[in-house]
């Protein structure tokens, strides 16, 4: 009995031993996880696709973020052991503080508060438009796809990103938007609409977007469409001749200056030229925003059928074509003006 008394003695204090080790140790390192660490100046740190917490520690280590990468992986063994999750560094661009302590740089990493990003994709702009302003990013990283998207897929706005989205995703994330406003607009379309699908609210849409001089005009403008379409009248808009001839890119004459349309033009007959054909075009000619999109799935009731450029911008609308006459006289008039005052100056 003395002997096992004595072993048991022995056991127990072996296990307060190291159960005291345990607690040491594990003060230890989060007392060195929260110290305050050798960085003296703020840095942008970087993971990329592929990298492992053990990378990571080892570039932290080298460039001065923190004193000792082993103690960092060693706290991430312990997390696992503890809590049965391992800690998984996220692709970002990060700032990092003077001074931040490695349990700072860990969260940061794993939490993914990196850098945010900004493009614009302008409204009434077209797919190969926008895609040029994708693929000069320097943020995103990756080839443009093989395959293009449709002309009306993307949804202008502007977007947030971290550095190292690939082209791809980016096109992937906003084509997702446009079918989201879309999901979201189509059921809560009015009633009578001659739009039968959302396709062709798209394509309705994009012309109010090439049309919409001021932002406070394109509710008026797609009634006026709308209105257009009900009376089984042709839509006659120059930006649709403009897209069937270049596919929306800006004409210019031989002196490189950019130039209206011709006469022979307005009378060549494309699957988008309005002028010449019934309907909606053959497919959009850009990618309308969402309140283009709002705007021909709830029109306002007016009897406008005419509009003219009132040169400020914006345009002067009419219900007959007596009053769009005088309109466009009034346009003229404004025209000979403004170019006696530029040849007088």
């Amino acid at each position: 009995m003395g002997f096992l008394r004595t072993l048991l003695t022995w056991v127990f204090v072996l296990a307060f031993i190291a159960a005291a080790a345990l607690v040491a140790g594990w003060v230890w390192i989060n007392n060195e996880m929260t110290r305050p660490g050798p960085l003296q100046d703020e840095i942008v740190f970087m993971v990329t696709e592929g990298d492992t917490l053990t990378a990571v520690a080892s570039r932290l280590e080298e460039q001065g973020i923190i004193t000792d990468g082993r103690i960092l992986l060693l706290k991430s063994r312990i997390d696992k052991e503890m809590q049965g999750t391992v800690p998984h560094v996220k692709v970002g661009e990060y700032v990092l503080d003077p001074g931040i302590s490695m349990a700072g740089v860990l969260a940061i990493l794993t939490e993914g508060r990196s850098i945010l990003h900004r493009i614009t994709l302008p409204e009434g702009r077209t797919t190969a438009q926008l895609l040029r302003i994708i693929e000069a990013h320097e943020a995103l990283v990756g080839d443009m796809p093989e395959v293009l998207p449709e002309e009306g897929t993307l949804l202008p706005d502007t977007y947030l990103f971290h550095r190292g989205m690939t082209r791809q995703q980016l096109i992937d994330k906003v084509q997702k938007a446009q079918a989201d406003v879309l999901a979201e607009l189509w059921p809560q379309r009015a009633e009578g609409l001659l739009l039968e699908t959302p396709y062709e609210a798209v394509i309705l849409a994009s012309i109010v977007e090439k049309e919409t001089g001021i932002a406070e005009e394109r509710d008026e403008i797609a009634a006026l469409f709308t209105t257009r379409l009900k009376k089984g009248m042709r839509l006659q808009s120059d930006p649709t001749i403009i897209y069937g001839i270049s596919q929306g890119e800006p004409l210019y004459n031989s002196k490189g200056q950019r130039r209206t349309l011709l006469r022979s033009e307005i009378d060549r007959h494309t699957e988008w030229n309005t002028y010449q054909i019934d309907g909606l075009p053959k497919t959009p000619i850009c990618n309308p925003g969402r309140e283009a999109i709002a705007a021909v799935l709830n029109p306002p009731d007016t009897e406008y059928l005419f509009f003219v450029a009132d040169g400020k911008g914006g345009h002067l609308f009419a219900r007959t074509l007596a009053e769009h006459n005088r309109n466009v006289a009034a346009y003229r008039a404004y025209e000979r003006r403004e170019i006696e005052r530029e040849r007088s100056n």
